[in-house]
């Protein structure tokens, strides 16, 4: 089994499926490398609708070079409201063509602003504001630069992993093949450049709120701009200070880090320190515990994989849910589960192999319960090894969580084409899944270049 990059193992993803070598290259040299287009399910009432009722105003932006996060706050600006007005299903990344909906809340929609590299169509009204549940995934159209190797063989290994034995398979160079990969959190999910939400969010559960803001404030990593480095030791250098000036670390924190210098100006006003860490906005503080969930869910895998266990069927122990009923994309219905005892095991792997079932590991929360057997023992493995128990979700605000469970295969048709030499890649993900989890096994490099 192929150690995964350095980087990579920060965030607790340690291999790659497939052994074959790396075909190399780089995304997102232009952000029309990179297209995401989310699979809608919200249907408006139209526009002219009673705003009492439908409160909402519901839009499709097809964004250039924005990330989400960055866009709603443009857009909260221009129209002078409240940044916690407008929500949207799926968070997408900057440096791509993305296209997704958002909701506004109690605006005139011919209010509505132009945006530089974003065009903006208002779609009609709707009663609530979006959510992650309103996002059914996502369909990408991916460009690799300046890639040196074949990716057949990675796609035969990926279709192995998949339980597919090739039989009957169309071998044309375009037609899609069925693969699958572990459903690893993406480095994005923690944070691409610098990847900490997930320690914020281990400090959090551990009650360390001092030690949750300083990794999100100091903690320089060397692969940020020499400024922000710079910044984060002199926060560094305050917090060990016998008479701390949080005014001088906000003085050095770079004005494009605005949630570092919202938490300073909060220090700086004598705010204490769980305080500090909710000036950011409410989804960023859900993300915290969220990343700390993701990274315990990548280590699991991790170990699941360097043990040998399979992850298109079931052994004895596992959870195993089954699948949505009645949607075009489905994903694990974490209300029907079911345990693989011993006289289960081999009706839940038939359930999987049809697609019918999934087989699950713990987001772990308040009310999880970790599985039985060796999948169950590889999951208070790492719980112990964090020094994190279900009882410390039970947290203040934004920062508590009851749990979930979350397929361990991502599997889907990719095609891979060819556009001026490059390789392209075609395929669609459920909300919740990362393009850069099944792409990182045909690079087979530091997720920089992801």
């Amino acid at each position: 089994m192929r150690e995964a990059h350095p980087r990579e193992r920060v965030v607790g993803v340690d291999f790659y499926v497939s052994d074959a070598d790396g075909i190399g290259g780089h995304l997102r040299e232009e952000p029309e490398d990179f297209v995401v287009r989310e699979r809608e399910r919200m249907v408006p009432e139209p526009v002219d609708s009673d705003p009492g009722s439908y409160p909402h105003v519901l839009l499709r932006a097809t964004l250039r070079g924005w990330d989400t996060n960055d866009f709603a706050g443009r857009l909260s600006d221009d129209l002078g409201i409240s940044r916690e007005r407008v929500s949207w299903a799926g968070t997408k990344d900057k440096h791509a063509v993305t296209t997704q909906l958002f909701t506004v809340r109690d605006v005139d929609p011919e209010r509505i602003p132009e945006v530089r590299n974003a065009d903006v169509e208002v779609l009609g009204r709707v009663g609530r504001a979006l959510t992650f549940g309103d996002l059914a995934g996502n369909e990408f159209e991916i460009r690799v630069r300046d890639a040196a190797g074949d990716p057949a063989p990675i796609t035969a290994d990926l279709r192995a992993f998949a339980g597919d034995d090739g039989e009957g398979l169309d071998e044309s160079a375009d037609a899609p093949a069925e693969v699958a990969v572990p459903n690893y959190f993406g480095h994005q999910r923690f944070g691409s450049r610098r990847p900490v939400t997930h320690e914020v969010g281990l400090h959090v559960l551990r009650g360390d709120w001092r030690g949750a803001v300083l990794a999100y404030v100091g903690n320089p990593y060397e692969t940020e701009p020499e400024g922000s480095q710079a910044a984060r030791n002199v926060v560094e250098r305050e917090a060990d200070a016998a008479d701390t000036d949080w005014s001088a670390a906000l003085d050095a924190m770079p004005g494009r880090l605005r949630y570092e210098r919202s938490m300073l100006h909060r220090l700086a006003e004598g705010a204490d320190w769980r305080e500090t860490l909710e000036a950011v906005p409410s989804n960023l503080q859900r993300l915290f515990v969220n990343a700390a969930q993701s990274y315990a869910f990548n280590r699991i895998l991790s170990e699941r994989l360097r043990r040998g266990l399979p992850f298109h069927r079931p052994v004895e122990g596992d959870v195993c849910c089954f699948a949505e009923r009645d949607v075009k994309f489905p994903k694990p219905d974490t209300d029907r589960v079911q345990r693989a005892t011993e006289g289960r095991v081999d009706v839940l792997a038939r359930h999987c192999e049809r697609g019918r079932a999934f087989v699950t590991a713990p987001l772990v929360g308040t009310d999880t319960e970790f599985a039985d057997g060796e999948p169950g023992e590889i999951e208070r493995e790492v719980f112990a090894e964090l020094d994190v128990g279900r009882a410390d979700f039970a947290l203040p605000g934004e920062f508590e969580s009851t749990g979930t469970r979350r397929a361990i295969a991502l599997t889907t048709d990719l095609a891979v084409a060819e556009r001026e030499g490059d390789p392209v890649f075609s395929f669609a993900l459920p909300s919740g899944s990362y393009a850069t989890t099944l792409l990182r096994e045909y690079l087979k490099g530091s997720p920089e270049r992801h």
